[in-house]
């Protein structure tokens, strides 16, 4: 692999990253709230065979399950992210270097 071709892969992962944590910031800190808190009380829920009650050892598991959601949506984002930006990348370097034409091999400077 040269050079040329991983620093595009490398910039491309990053870029997509970066466009990952930014999709995540507009559209993933609700659903992020949302699912990590309902999936811990449904847990809670079952493991107590009912419903809960509003305790502190309650409300802090069900913190930890909003936090965890949270990192969880942000996670996959940011990755997700990362691998469409290096697929991005590694097609535009493919498409370019079979559009760059091929440099002529050097002739030799034997006259005849």
């Amino acid at each position: 692999m040269t050079e040329d071709r991983r620093k595009a892969l490398s910039l491309g992962r990053k870029m997509g990253a970066v466009v990952g944590a930014i999709v995540f910031v507009v559209f993933g800190i609700v659903p992020g709230f949302y699912f990590g808190s309902y999936a811990t009380v449904v847990l809670l829920t079952h493991l107590f065979g009912g419903p809960i009650e509003p305790s502190i050892l309650v409300r802090m598991v069900i913190v930890i399950g909003t936090l965890l959601g949270l990192f969880c949506v942000a996670a996959v984002s940011i990755v997700v992210g990362a691998v469409l930006g290096t697929t991005l990348a590694y097609v535009v370097d493919a498409v370019t270097t079979a559009a760059r034409p091929k440099a002529k091999e050097a002739e030799s400077t034997v006259y005849k």
